[in-house]
């Protein structure tokens, strides 16, 4: 009697055993499921007219959005620098750090999407931290005298 309720649990044990995982099929598992990686997509725009030239290219990784951003308009200041920041639906708002006649300066931006063109969003800023951020951002005029095109990314 003993020797057949030593063989059954000894067979149970087996079974069990046979239909576990081993740590590393999971972990196996969980590297190659697609979910884990982000998609990452990249985006370009620019506005050319006479000796006026605006460009913007970035990145988007989930709501993330990283790049840069030059403006060379004709008898101004150019700058060109870094954009961080994030897009909530068809607007990005962003922290521009800009390098222009000599001087770094951070200031926020906004763009809107309109069709195939990014329009820039302006109002009342203030100095906060170091850098100049809208007063408030639900009150941006955006402006279509300087629209970005979608253009094809070099």
């Amino acid at each position: 009697m003993n020797k057949s309720i030593l063989s059954i649990g000894m067979i149970a044990v087996f079974m069990a055993a046979c239909q576990s995982k081993t740590p590393e099929e999971k972990i196996d598992s969980l590297a190659k499921s697609p979910d884990t990686v982000a998609a990452q997509s990249k985006a370009c725009y620019a506005y050319i007219k006479n000796r006026d030239t605006v460009t913007l290219s970035y990145t988007i990784a989930g709501n993330n959005i990283a790049g840069e951003f030059s403006n060379n308009l004709f008898e101004k200041d150019k700058n060109s620098g870094q954009i961080n920041g994030i897009i909530k639906g068809d607007t990005i708002i962003a922290d521009y750090t800009a390098k222009g006649e000599g001087v770094t300066s951070v200031r926020q931006v906004a763009f809107l999407k309109k069709g195939d063109q990014l329009l820039e969003g302006y109002g009342d800023t203030r100095e906060e931290n170091g850098k100049m951020v809208f007063t408030k951002v639900h009150e941006l005029k955006f402006v279509s005298a300087i629209g970005l095109t979608a253009v094809e990314c070099k």
